[in-house]
C-alpha cells in the first residue's frame, strides 16, 4: 500500500529546525512537493502533529506539521500555504541536483 501523493527526491542539505524554544542542527535527506524528511544532529522534541520550522538557504523558512520520528530522523508535511508551496516549487526548478545516499542504513 502505497499512500504517497509525490515522488521523494534524495538530496543533502545541511538546514536547521525550530520547534517551540528548541533549535536543532539538521540535514535534508529527501524532499518532494508535499513534505521532507530530516535527519538530526542533536535531539530535539517534536511529537507527530506539532508544527515547526524548517530554515534553509536554498528554501528559506518553511513551515511544516511533524507526521513521524524516529531513531533520529523526522517526516515533514509542508503546511499547505501558497508562501511554502512556492518555495519548494522554485527549489526544485533553480537549485535541486539528484544525490544517490554513499551508505544506507
Amino acid at each position: 500500500m502505497n499512500v504517497r501523493s509525490a515522488e521523494r527526491r534524495n538530496c543533502r542539505m545541511n538546514s536547521a529546525v525550530r520547534y517551540m524554544k528548541q533549535i536543532a542542527d539538521c540535514r535534508i535527506i529527501n524532499i518532494s512537493h508535499t513534505g521532507l524528511g530530516l535527519e538530526l544532529y542533536t535531539s530535539f522534541h517534536a511529537a507527530a502533529g506539532s508544527t515547526i520550522i524548517v530554515e534553509n538557504d536554498d528554501l528559506g523558512l518553511v513551515e511544516g506539521i511533524v507526521r513521524w520520528s524516529r531513531g533520529g530522523r523526522l517526516g515533514v508535511q509542508f503546511r499547505h500555504n501558497s508562501n511554502s508551496i512556492a518555495k519548494v516549487t522554485a527549489y526544485f526548478r533553480n537549485f535541486h541536483q539528484d544525490v544517490n545516499p554513499v551508505l544506507k542504513r
